[in-house]
């Protein structure tokens, strides 16, 4: 399919969900950084020379919604439940917005530790393996689908939630997952999918205006 689009001159950018953010990735000819240590995508577009240029959002939009609650990062040690490609791209945005440490839970132990193995290249020891045991943290945050049916397991042990800690889940149907209400029966603080959604739209909308004010700079250079 992407090879198709590479043939169609009216197609200008691309957006990836799940299971394809991995193949965006392969496809780009340029990545930014996070793209490129992760090995994922969920943005294209192409540039000037015809090239793809891809990036990740998932990680900063679901970031952006956390401090737009003004809820600190700063200091706090996070628990991340889920290393697919929306996973690995919160984890690395809680470190580079100053969380403390990042402990990873996944039922697919070889991701979790492929997912650990990359972020501790760059982070060290604040990156561990952990499981659905929230207690010691103050940030956790669901990157599972689990939550999307309501016969689904809870991603996590909710019994060692306590109020202080911030809940989020990427989910967005339901908004309000059964890990959130449990979540805010304890009184946790929390931050849902559609909050990570609506921030996504702001940055993949820059994304794609980046380039197109590039080529509204070379028509402008144009000889008359």
């Amino acid at each position: 399919m992407l090879a198709a689009i590479d043939r169609m001159g009216n197609v200008d950018g691309i957006m990836a969900t799940i299971p394809h953010k991995f193949a965006l990735a392969n496809h780009g000819a340029a990545l930014s950084d996070r793209s490129c240590s992760l090995g994922v995508a969920n943005v294209a577009r192409r540039e000037a020379d015809g090239r793809w240029r891809g990036d990740m959002l998932d990680g900063e939009s679901f970031v952006a919604a956390i401090l737009a609650a003004e809820c600190r990062l700063e200091g706090r040690r996070a628990l991340l439940v889920g290393s697919g490609s929306a996973g690995s791209a919160i984890g690395l945005s809680l470190l580079e917005r100053g969380a403390e440490g990042l402990a990873v839970s996944d039922v697919d132990v070889a991701r979790r530790d492929a997912l650990v193995t990359k972020l501790t290249g760059k982070y060290g020891t604040r990156v561990t393996a952990g499981s659905g045991d929230p207690r010691g943290f103050s940030v956790v945050v669901n990157a599972t689908p689990l939550g999307m049916s309501p016969t689904d397991p809870l991603p996590l042990d909710v019994s060692g939630l306590t109020s202080t800690i911030l809940v989020g889940d990427v989910i967005t149907r339901p908004e309000i997952t059964p890990l959130l209400q449990a979540a805010s029966g304890i009184g946790c603080a929390a931050q849902t999918g559609v909050g990570m959604f609506e921030h996504s739209v702001a940055l993949m909308a820059d994304f794609f205006e980046r380039a197109l004010g590039s080529e509204a700079r070379d028509r402008e250079e144009l000889p008359p």
